[in-house]
């Protein structure tokens, strides 16, 4: 890991404790943004060792597919698309709303983040391998769900120095695609 993204996510973190300082630790000067917006690409592969989690987990709580190469292989299809789709989807609507030259400041703080929430969720999935009860363990999640959601739009939010409509409204749009990309992949995970 290069010192440029461990800063980066230690501001990624501070900023899933509610700290907007942590965005100062994402950012670039503007003369460096979009080589930093590219290098902060480097989440996706970073991400995938929880994904992975993630699907791991999902089979040892419900059932194993009876496919489960060949789902896996889409699951990851989808992953990519849904990570890489939405970065292009964000830069046509910071253009639309009017936040075009924040853009890379904004994809490379959702790119960081991205890394906090997966954890939080590979976290909130291992707690649900220890037997507590169902709704404990279905709290759990929902708590490290809705955190994720939060920290999406608290970054999105300071980012593009949006309202908070419109900041809830790209992660909506992000959690839509995913689901879309879920459903149309048969995924469960």
């Amino acid at each position: 890991m290069t010192a440029r993204m461990g800063t980066a996510l230690h501001g990624a973190f501070l900023l899933a404790r509610g700290r907007a300082d942590g965005l100062l630790l994402i950012v670039a000067p503007p003369e460096a943004e979009m080589a930093v917006a590219a290098h902060s690409f480097w989440a996706v592969a970073v991400c995938l060792p929880a994904f992975l989690c993630l699907h791991l987990l999902d089979w040892a709580t419900s059932t194993v597919p009876a496919a489960p190469a060949s789902g896996l292989l889409l699951d990851l299809l989808g992953y990519v698309i849904g990570w890489l789709g939405f970065a292009l989807l964000s830069h046509r609507l910071a253009g639309v709303l009017g936040r075009g030259p924040l853009w890379a400041r904004f994809i490379t703080a959702w790119n960081w983040c991205n890394v906090v929430q997966y954890l939080m969720l590979v976290a909130a999935g291992l707690l649900a391998l220890l037997g507590l009860p169902l709704l404990v363990s279905q709290t759990i999640w929902l708590v490290a769900m809705g955190w994720a959601l939060w920290l999406e739009w608290y970054a999105t939010r300071l980012a593009l120095a949006l309202p908070g409509g419109p900041a809830a409204a790209l992660v909506g749009l992000d959690f839509a695609l995913g689901l879309f990309l879920v459903a149309l992949t048969g995924s469960s995970g």
